[in-house]
């Protein structure tokens, strides 16, 4: 599968996550306070709970219902009561597109 455009980076408010599905894939599309995009899976591994509709804390995405948090650089939980990490994908910016591929995954 090759990247798919998800949407003008205009489009993201800082620190907020937006739910995207690419390839039947849901991510959580996160703009930091620092400008930089991250593509994180939107499942939560502990309660599976969409994390798009959770909060951003720094580098961290947090979901609302029991509280785990996640990196958005590795996808690594930061906390219990999840313990398992969720993908992490490469994000292309390209004339102010957003542009996912959900079959590559960061190597952390």
């Amino acid at each position: 599968m090759s990247a798919e455009r998800v949407c003008a980076a205009a489009e993201l408010v800082e620190n907020q996550a937006r739910r995207v599905v690419v390839g039947g894939v849901p991510i959580a599309l996160v703009k930091d306070s620092a400008g930089d995009v991250h593509a994180i899976g939107d499942t939560c591994t502990h309660g599976d709970i969409s994390l798009s509709e959770g909060f951003i804390e720094g580098e961290a995405i947090e979901c609302w219902a029991h509280g785990s948090q996640f990196s958005l650089l590795t996808g690594q939980p930061l906390n219990l009561p999840a313990y398992e990490p969720v993908p992490v994908f490469t994000v292309d910016v390209v004339d102010g597109d957003i542009f996912i591929d959900p079959t590559i995954t960061k190597a952390i």
